[in-house]
């Protein structure tokens, strides 16, 4: 079924930027990457927000052919943030990059920040991909020091976005939830749930936006042009999360 269309990206008279931002779990891109290439084509991002990069050998090659194959650009982490990436399109000028690894609880996956604040028409903006973890407790620290980056930046607007593991009614979500916008509940568009692609039951990916970010549609992009059911069975475990906001220019 067809949903109602989200709006494209553009640049508005004030300087103001309508983008378009996916967040999407893509699991080292072990799975059907001409699919996985397809959906976030079709998807015509502006910012996309990715966990589980490859992280080991030639990890560099494949973040550049993905970014090549969706005609957008790298511009963050990978296997220097432990997973989380962020790629762009032209729109985007870059002010600067930084990758950030979070402490490491031993016997646990070591989990990082890609972040970055970039320009798009005069807007101006902080964004930071993440992947938190799955024991409960540090789960809760990271967004803690997420939220914590995010002021850090010294920015007028930021977008976080990412796999949290964890629920909308869980702790970690709802700390996150309370400082900044949680964008499906502010506008919901397209389906809710990400996970799995072949039941989808929870919500536990996300996109994030501070205020003063205008939540113009947010949600699984099923139905979308051009995003097809066998893709995203066959891309990766998760199901992506696409989001059009407005953030307003910089004085």
């Amino acid at each position: 079924m067809a949903m109602p269309p989200l709006p494209d990206s553009l640049t508005e008279p004030d300087g103001s930027a309508v983008i378009r931002v996916l967040s999407y779990n893509i699991r080292s891109m072990r799975d059907d990457r001409e699919a996985l290439a397809r959906v976030i084509r079709a998807c015509a991002p502006d910012l996309v927000f990715i966990q589980e990069a490859p992280r080991f050998f030639r990890w560099r090659k494949q973040a550049a052919w993905l970014a090549a194959r969706t005609d957008l650009v790298v511009l963050s982490g990978g296997a220097t943030a432990s997973g989380p990436l962020l790629l762009c399109s032209l729109r985007a000028t870059v002010e600067r990059t930084e990758d950030i690894l979070l402490p490491l609880t031993p016997g646990l996956h070591r989990r990082g920040f890609a972040t970055a604040v970039v320009r798009i028409g005069r807007a101006r903006l902080g964004v930071l991909s993440c992947h938190l973890s799955l024991r409960a407790d540090e789960r809760y620290a990271q967004a803690e020091t997420l939220l914590d980056r995010l002021k850090a930046m010294d920015v007028p607007h930021a977008i976080a976005a990412g796999d949290l593991n964890d629920r909308p009614d869980g702790r970690s979500f709802r700390l996150l939830a309370g400082e900044l916008q949680d964008c499906w509940t502010a506008k919901p568009w397209g389906d809710e749930y990400t996970s799995t692609p072949d039941h989808p039951h929870q919500r536990i990916d996300a996109v994030f936006a501070t205020g003063g970010v205008e939540v113009l549609g947010c949600g699984v992009p099923r139905g979308l042009p051009g995003v097809t059911e066998a893709d995203l069975r066959a891309a990766t475990d998760h199901l992506p999360v696409l989001a059009a906001l407005r953030v307003p220019a910089s004085s």
